[in-house]
């Protein structure tokens, strides 16, 4: 079954979710209204948005290191009561999101946090490839702007996908949303930090020189 735009307003209007949400939910249920409604409820996203406004200083500050030490993360997420932060679903989705930015490398927590001089840095080397690609300059700017929607699905937290669904289809603002409905309070991710032992450490001259060496080396036995 089709849906439209008018489909996707009316659900938002009956369950108060967002209209992305809204479109999903009638995706996965082929534009059935009343299953879509459910699909919204079961998931805790019809009224997570209710809760954006409420203050979340409970929770915890996680933790998780991998490969023997060679990467470490903390991160602050936050949700209204103690009861809630000491709950399994919630400790489960804060070793989750921890092995997220372990695994994705994310920089920001969400794209408003993005400073404007990196939005515009990366626009303009969008732009400057768009026009490259010998493209008429009409179109240049909206494939500038698909470009730099990606590159938010890669540096912000809450846009990624969830490495650990199979088929990636949830993103970590969606799993959000769901823990948010299943605990009946605002779940709200609030900043963390990415530690990976050596990164920002230029290596020795000597170090440098031997990985040159080893390099042409390699070169000169398959020529």
């Amino acid at each position: 079954m089709a849906f439209t735009a008018r489909d996707v307003q009316s659900l938002r209007e009956r369950t108060n979710a967002g209209m992305m949400d809204c479109k999903k939910a009638l995706t996965e249920t082929t534009g059935d209204m009343e299953a879509a409604v459910k699909w919204l409820r079961e998931h805790g996203i019809a009224q997570s948005a209710k809760r954006a406004g409420r203050i979340a200083c409970q929770g915890a500050v996680t933790s998780y290191i991998h490969l023997g030490g060679k990467i470490g993360v903390l991160a602050e997420i936050n949700c209204e009561t103690d009861f809630a932060g000491k709950s399994e679903p919630f400790q489960t989705f804060c070793k989750d999101v921890c092995l997220q930015i372990c695994s994705s490398s994310p920089r920001w927590v969400r794209r408003e946090d993005v400073p404007q001089s990196e939005i515009e840095t990366e626009k303009a080397v969008y732009l400057a490839r768009a026009r490259e690609s010998g493209k008429p300059e009409k179109v240049i700017e909206k494939i500038a702007d698909g470009m730099l929607r990606k590159w938010f699905t890669e540096v912000c937290l809450m846009e990624q996908a969830f490495v650990r669904d199979e088929g990636q289809k949830r993103t970590i603002e969606e799993l959000t949303k769901e823990l948010s409905g299943r605990l009946g309070e605002k779940v709200d991710i609030r900043r963390f930090a990415r530690f990976q032992l050596g990164e920002g450490i230029e290596k020795p001259v000597s170090d440098v020189a031997k990985d040159v060496a080893e390099a042409l080396a390699e070169s000169s036995k398959g020529s």
